[in-house]
């Protein structure tokens, strides 16, 4: 889980702490600007308005010396010779001469121009202790501030992430919930964490037994099922090999045979729905035309004595990798479907190279039919006897298992066509 929760907060913490960092290194070289520009000009400027009061009360008061101060006074109409030249050019105003290490405050009055110096690094050490100081030491609390509440958040979230590395790695099909039993819990998973933990695990083990249950009906089923239908068809294929059967029971067993047959392929269709994704029918290259051959020959021998006229359209053989049994189950569908509902008319059976269609002159769909043609047990006409509404939703949904398309168009009272596309 490489974009997780505690990746998550770690990010946080420390944008957290960059921005901190950067607000506070800012207002830093803020605090320095302010102390070298404003605070140590306010100075000046008031030094220079004392000293003049001074001057005013005697003229031979000498200009400020002190450690941080040192000053000039060129009176009026005398010369800045005696300057020191850098000075010499300036004019009234505050200046910075960092050549010099200056911090420079010119005071020019009636009496004359005061030039009032202040050593340019002793502000930045004032800067240092005002500013840099202070800031380092905000830092140092944000980020230990950062650091405790990270710890926090991670031993308050390193549950929930062992809980959720767990859980992602179970097989959606087969989830082992081992890792989640009370006694396998880790120490520190306590609270609601735990109360997850417990669900999750009563969870996958609901599953777990679902998936097993469902596995088991597969297997039995596929025997049961087909035991019974066995042994009709054989009962059956006997009986009409007796010559002695008469004619009526001949169509009454063929009736039966039919339904066998109708039995099997609805029972296939669910046994391939009920297996697992990852386990596929068995694949092999066949030809389509014959698979489809066998279902039109089917339903020939279901529409006899009624008036439809059913048809096998090809122009070859037409090969295709691919489960032939599932096929066998979607056009034997289709073809059924186009059975029930034709009363007279035709059913066209067209196999083309990358598609097999069932078109016939039926009663057709409404547009609202059509709409939940692929529903389970929907029927567009429920007072029909035959089929139980599932031959279009079985279709779809395999269909859609094999990468295959179905579509279907209709016209009420014009008919029907289904079409399968397999490549």
């Amino acid at each position: 889980m490489p974009h997780g929760l505690p990746r998550k907060i770690r990010l946080t913490f420390i944008m957290q702490a960059l921005l901190a960092s950067l607000g506070i290194v800012l207002g830093a070289w803020l605090v320095s600007l302010v102390i070298k520009h404003s605070l140590v000009g306010s100075v000046l400027r008031e030094e220079a308005a004392y000293y003049w009061t001074l001057h005013d009360a005697s003229a031979s008061q000498p200009p400020p010396n002190t450690r941080n101060i040192r000053g000039y006074l060129v009176e009026a109409g005398q010369s800045s010779l005696t300057l020191p030249p850098n000075l010499r050019a300036l004019a009234p105003g505050f200046h910075e001469l960092a050549e010099d290490d200056q911090l420079v405050w010119v005071d020019e009055q009636p009496q004359g121009r005061l030039y009032l110096v202040f050593l340019r690094s002793r502000a930045e050490l004032l800067a240092f202790w005002f500013g840099i100081v202070p800031v380092l030491l905000t830092l140092l609390a944000v980020y230990g501030a950062s650091w405790i509440g990270y710890r926090a958040s991670r031993r308050l979230v390193s549950p929930v992430d062992w809980l959720a590395r767990r859980v992602s790695r179970w097989d959606a099909g087969h989830p082992d919930a081992q890792d989640l039993a009370p006694e396998h819990l880790p120490a520190d998973v306590q609270g609601e964490t735990r109360q997850l933990a417990a669900a999750l695990h009563s969870l996958a083990t609901r599953v777990s037994e679902q998936v097993a249950r469902e596995r088991n009906f597969t297997r039995d089923a596929s025997h049961e099922l087909r035991t019974p239908l066995t042994v009709i068809r054989v009962a059956s294929d006997m009986a009409l090999a007796d010559e002695s059967t008469g004619q009526r029971q001949r169509r009454s067993l063929e009736r039966i045979q039919r339904a066998g047959r109708d039995m099997e392929a609805v029972i296939d269709a669910f046994l391939i729905l009920a297996r697992e994704a990852d386990v596929a029918p068995q694949m092999e290259r066949f030809d389509v035309v014959e698979l489809v051959r066998y279902e039109v020959d089917n339903a020939i021998e279901l529409m006899v004595g009624r008036p439809v006229h059913v048809e096998l359209h090809h122009d070859g053989p037409v090969e295709l990798h691919g489960p032939p049994r599932v096929l066998q189950v979607v056009v034997s569908n289709l073809v059924r479907n186009a059975c029930n509902y034709t009363d007279d008319g035709r059913i066209d059976v067209f196999v083309e190279p990358d598609r097999v269609r069932v078109r016939d002159t039926g009663i057709g769909m409404s547009p609202d039919a059509l709409a939940r043609a692929f529903e389970p047990f929907y029927r567009a006409e429920p007072s029909r006897p035959q089929g139980t509404g599932l031959g279009l939703s079985i279709v779809q949904r395999l269909c859609t298992r094999f990468g295959w398309q179905v579509e279907v168009t209709s016209q009420p009272g014009e008919g029907t066509e289904a079409s399968i596309r397999f490549r």
